[in-house]
């Protein structure tokens, strides 16, 4: 069966002036469809440049990303994304937020509203459709953008730093909560962290990525049972794959040996 992703030596320069920043060098990849991708490195290594890649909404300087077997050289139509801020409209109410691809695509609307009404369910925002982004926490945010994210049921969805300016507690729930709703929808993700706890956590496959220019370091399959839970991170299993990432960010980064802590 073939790879729902192929990425096949892609670079990316960005030329600005006098100076010239290679943010990617020949990367390459495969991932196939369903599955639960992290990708970790330390910052200014291009990760969320290969999201923009891969979702079409940035042009590779060479190399090739192909797409359910399509190459990549326009925005996709059938991805989802969420970023770091939940980048809500404020003058709209939950759910019409989450209406806003729907728009956007110029499908009809209301044969989606039942599919929105059921991802606010799904994830824990019912009775809140009706309010405004001002009147709700940051992780409720979150969970209406993905929501946005998921209401035209796209087959892939790509998640930069989702919940990186969230509380500890809320980014645990909310790690959960992706989980679950990954294990019911079986969508590929593919998900940038600077978390090596969390990318173990969610993941069956962590790509690991050197400084600028990034490059692929390893590809980590994550042997852990699903359904996940918090206790796992307790584990020495669990502390091996952590350990292991921590040690290659840190070989690549010429700090080995000194001690550092769980995020990179």
């Amino acid at each position: 069966m073939p790879s729902l992703i192929n990425v096949a030596d892609v670079s990316k320069v960005f030329a600005g002036g006098a100076r010239t920043v290679t943010a990617l060098d020949k990367i390459c990849f495969d991932i196939d469809a369903g599955t639960f991708v992290s990708i970790v490195g330390p910052s200014g290594c291009g990760k969320s440049t290969l999201l923009k890649i891969i979702s079409g909404l940035l042009s590779a300087s060479s190399g090739s990303v192909s797409v359910g077997g399509q190459r990549v050289d326009q925005p996709l139509v059938n991805v989802g994304m969420v970023f770091q801020a939940p980048v809500l409209l404020k003058w709209r109410s939950v759910l019409d937020n989450i209406l806003l691809p729907v728009e956007f695509a110029k499908l009809d609307t209301a044969s989606h509203i039942e599919k929105a009404r059921a991802l606010i369910k799904l994830v824990g925002l019912e009775g809140f459709e009706d309010m405004y982004p001002h009147e709700l926490s940051g992780g409720m945010q979150q969970r209406a953008s993905l929501c946005r994210a998921l209401v035209t049921d796209p087959q892939l969805l790509l998640m930069d730093e989702p919940f990186g300016a969230l509380d500890a507690m809320t980014r645990d729930e909310l790690d959960l909560e992706l989980l679950r709703i990954w294990e019911e929808r079986k969508k590929t993700v593919l998900f940038v962290t600077h978390s090596i706890q969390e990318a173990v956590f969610l993941s069956d496959v962590v790509f690991v990525m050197s400084a600028r220019p990034g490059r692929l370091l390893e590809t980590i399959a994550i042997d852990l049972p699903r359904p996940r839970t918090m206790e796992m991170m307790s584990t020495l299993r669990f502390g091996g794959y952590t350990l292991n990432i921590r040690s290659l960010l840190a070989s690549a980064s010429g700090i080995a040996g000194r001690s550092i802590g769980s995020t990179m």
